[in-house]
């Protein structure tokens, strides 16, 4: 897998990636309007989203197939805060045919490094439903902590749904 920050010439391949995995990212997801997925839609999202990335505010990973150059996964690192909080949140997605292979693991791996290594943040948060088990686990591995749970966390597909709050913290800052 190649491992690579996002640019504005993704645009058709990430919207390929969503669309061809939509039903099963669904379930873990905000409901979305049909235009979220246009090609000019997904341009204007990832300009934006360079922009946030000079400023240093988001990171926004994308897991490549070494064969064939298709994105097969996405890890972001958002709302980065500095400060005395020196924090972020960790999103993640994976196409269905590429579950289970430990390819999710190695992205948010490297997202996390990142994190840590070259932006010298503290925390690194995530946060998954209680019925999402593979997020679970990919946490565990990873080595984050479960924190608590706020109900009603996200609207997620249509319904505000609990989350388990979960955070790694930097070793080197401890």
């Amino acid at each position: 897998m190649i491992i690579r920050l996002v640019t504005a010439d993704d645009a058709a391949a990430l919207r390929d990636f969503h669309l061809s995995n939509s039903a099963h990212l669904m379930p873990w997801e905000p409901l979305r309007p049909p235009e979220f997925h246009s090609l000019q839609a997904w341009s204007e999202r990832l300009l934006a989203r360079e922009t946030e990335q000079e400023a240093g505010l988001a990171f926004y990973f994308i897991g490549l197939n070494s064969d064939d150059g298709q994105i097969i996964a996405c890890c972001s690192l958002t709302n980065i805060i500095r400060g005395a909080f020196q924090a972020c949140y960790m999103g993640y997605c994976i196409a269905e045919s590429y579950q289970g292979k430990g390819l999710m693991k190695i992205l948010c791996a490297h997202a996390i490094e990142y994190a840590f290594n070259q932006l010298g943040l503290n925390r690194v948060m995530a946060n998954y439903m209680p019925s999402n088990v593979r997020s679970a686990l990919l946490l565990r591995q990873l080595g984050f902590n479960e924190e608590g749970r706020a109900v009603k966390y996200l609207k997620i597909n249509g319904r505000f749904e609990d989350h388990i709050l979960t955070a790694k913290v930097n070793p080197l800052t401890c």
